[in-house]
């Protein structure tokens, strides 16, 4: 794809690695380079999964898509997650990222992805499509060490990944919505510099794992899992973590809480992008079927939600904790009028994946209200307790 002022987009190859490598160390960090090479030399990412913009033989802008997956309610989602993103500083505003995130977002649609989830700069992403919608943990000063007697401390290796999947598995079970680590993401994270990951071993078993980053960032301990307080204990203390990313609602996170600082007031929130609205809402009618089936109220009704983006809305008729197909109209300004909901369209990933369901979101955004059916509305769309894990520590 030919751009402006001669720049032309095109899928990245293998005589582009060390200027990408580069570039990417240049506008980030030096490991942000041996992540691009695991990524493009991973048969299941592999040079596809990257595009550059080049002026003539010169690479000046890339970015990489990673397949993702998140969970609701049991049902997988298709995602991607985009990454590796830099470009030379003689290039910016020239278009170049506008181009890639064009070209990473017609790559996503083309694998099934349903939903877009990044981790990016502050604000610039929102000019691509995307809302701020899932909630980061907060990172915590450790204010005490606890004791770690009993326990072994090693750096996990490839033959580890099967364990420490099923420890995360564990803790992440107990979240509504959750993003595992891929099994290419596993791979290249044993593999990488920028963070180590670690297993903590008592009587020659497995009890906790976790991820650090480097000594010189400062050593923050995150994605801790542990089978119960004694193994997460040992993992802080032996790590020497200085910080902690909190987990809530896990065995791991209510172990480590008498031990961190109070969390500072910040709203950092993972990038979410959904492209095709109407798609996503078909491919969750099993997430909207049972939580219909699991309410008193409406386990035994007959009815139809309607869900007005006031340009457009849909309509889904239900049943006996069934969830029919979704039906497309045309705009829709008074959605109550019909017995709908509305909510404006860049803040349905907020109300699909994030922490304050339809009867939050109504308390913050004049353009989302539940209607005259509010009881339904709140049963379908509740808050959400999500964990979220990626390539990169937040």
């Amino acid at each position: 794809m030919t751009l402006s002022d001669g720049l032309v987009l095109r899928t990245a190859r293998p005589e582009d690695l060390e200027r990408i490598g580069e570039l990417l160390a240049d506008r980030g960090e030096p490991e942000d380079a041996v992540d691009h090479r695991l990524v493009v030399e991973d048969p299941d990412a592999g040079w596809e999964a990257c595009a550059v913009v080049v002026d003539g033989d010169r690479v000046v802008s890339t970015a990489t898509l990673l397949d993702e997956a998140l969970v609701l309610g049991g049902v997988e989602i298709p995602a991607g997650q985009v990454e590796l993103v830099a470009t030379d500083r003689d290039y910016e505003g020239r278009g170049a990222v506008r181009a890639l995130m064009g070209w990473a977002h017609e790559r996503a649609a083309s694998r099934g992805h349903l939903v877009n989830v990044m981790i990016g700069i502050p604000y610039f992403y929102r000019q691509f499509g995307y809302t701020y919608a899932i909630p980061q943990a907060a990172t915590r000063e450790v204010t005490g060490v606890p004791g770690g007697g009993g326990h072994a401390l090693r750096e996990a290796t490839a033959d580890d990944i099967p364990v420490m999947a099923r420890l995360q598995d564990a803790e992440q079970a107990r979240f509504d919505l959750r993003m595992p680590h891929s099994a290419p993401l596993w791979r290249w994270l044993v593999a990488r510099d920028g963070s180590t990951g670690w297993l903590v071993e008592r009587d020659g078993a497995p009890v906790a794992t976790g991820r650090t980053t480097p000594p010189d960032e400062g050593v923050r301990l995150a994605e801790v899992a542990a089978v119960d307080e004694a193994a997460a204990h040992a993992l802080l203390a032996l790590t020497g973590a200085t910080e902690v990313t909190e987990r809530p609602g896990t065995v791991a996170g209510a172990a480590l809480e008498p031990f961190l600082a109070p969390a500072k007031a910040e709203a950092n929130s993972y990038y979410v992008r959904v492209p095709d609205p109407v798609a996503l809402l078909e491919h969750l009618r099993p997430v909207f079927g049972a939580r219909l089936a699991a309410s008193e109220r409406f386990a035994d009704e007959e009815g139809e939600v309607v869900l007005s983006f006031y340009r457009s809305h849909v309509r889904m008729p239900f049943g006996r904790g069934e969830v029919g197909p979704v039906a497309v109209g045309g705009t829709m300004q008074a959605p109550g009028a019909a017995g709908g909901a509305g909510v404006a369209p860049d803040l349905l990933a907020s109300l699909l994946f994030g922490p304050h369901g339809i009867e939050g979101l109504t308390a913050r955004h004049p353009d989302v209200y539940p209607g005259p059916n509010d009881e339904l509305m709140r049963v379908l769309f509740p808050p959400v307790r999500a964990d979220v894990l990626t390539f990169y520590l937040p």
